[in-house]
């Protein structure tokens, strides 16, 4: 039961698609819900990545800001939501693994000014009142201007770093502006280069909670809606994913431990009024 967001930096690190492994492999208790939401003012990928613009723009986060200017935005939230499930072909879906797809043109963004903080409350809620976990896509830049306070608000910010030196060295600045904003901050690995975890942790002095492997070729299913192959969920890739997702919630357990408990409750509080 948590909110975590998770951050990116320069070099195309794999956020989004790191975010829907875990989104469709995260341990789920029976009644309990999985919502990723897409909220990069860089514009979203997964409506023309994944799901290949079968939904057009009829559902997402762009949808949300008329909603917010005409009061409806608690009620309107859900029914922006996408049933991942219902893409396995299962007649009766639990709906359990739900996406508010992102903006499709960064320009958009600017119509989300009043929403991202909103959006804060209603994700504290959804986990305070209902015990739903969400997941915050924050692409490269989505931790920092406006948007940063969904960051702010989360339980634990993890930013996505493959242990390459390229990576690893843009990722070293968004790692120390990140811990002036939030405080502490965490790091997802993707094993695409040399380094080890060690080592990773030595370089940007934070601690590396989960990893991911890198493979290309499983990713493409998640970040361009590429055929999936048999067996997918078994795949290294959705393996990995579900380890990581429990150490992603275990770690951000242990950092809302130190929070006030009054906020979380006052947060679902404000939820509730608002319907």
């Amino acid at each position: 039961m948590a909110v975590i967001a998770l951050a990116g930096c320069s070099g195309a690190p794999g956020v989004t698609t790191s975010a829907l492994a875990l989104l469709l492999t995260w341990p789920l208790e029976p009644g309990r819900k999985m919502v990723l939401a897409e909220c990069d003012p860089d514009g979203g990928a997964v409506l023309h990545g994944l799901l290949q613009g079968t939904l057009g723009d009829r559902y997402g986060l762009r949808n949300l800001s008329v909603a917010a200017r005409q009061g409806d935005l608690g009620d309107a939230f859900w029914r922006q939501l996408i049933d991942l499930n219902s893409e396995d072909g299962k007649k009766e879906s639990p709906r359990d693994r739900l996406l508010l797809p992102g903006i499709t043109d960064a320009a958009q963004a600017a119509s989300l000014g009043s929403v991202w903080k909103a959006l804060g409350v209603i994700f504290r809620g959804i986990e305070a009142e209902y015990g739903h976990d969400v997941l915050i896509d924050l692409g490269r830049r989505g931790a920092f201007g406006p948007s940063g306070v969904l960051a702010e608000q989360a339980d634990a910010v993890f930013v996505v770093v493959r242990n390459t030196l390229r990576c690893l060295q843009a990722a070293e600045g968004r790692v120390r502006a990140l811990e002036e904003r939030v405080g502490d901050v965490s790091v997802l690995m993707i094993k695409e280069g040399p380094y080890p975890a060690g080592e990773v942790q030595r370089v940007l002095q934070v601690p590396v909670v989960a990893t991911l492997p890198y493979a290309p070729q499983d990713a493409r299913v998640l970040s361009d809606g590429a055929e999936q192959p048999r067996h997918f969920i078994k795949s290294p890739l959705m393996k990995t994913a579900r380890t990581a997702s429990a150490l992603l919630v275990q770690h951000a357990a242990v950092r809302r431990a130190r929070l006030d408990p009054h906020v979380v409750r006052a947060a679902g509080e404000e939820v509730t009024r608002a319907r």
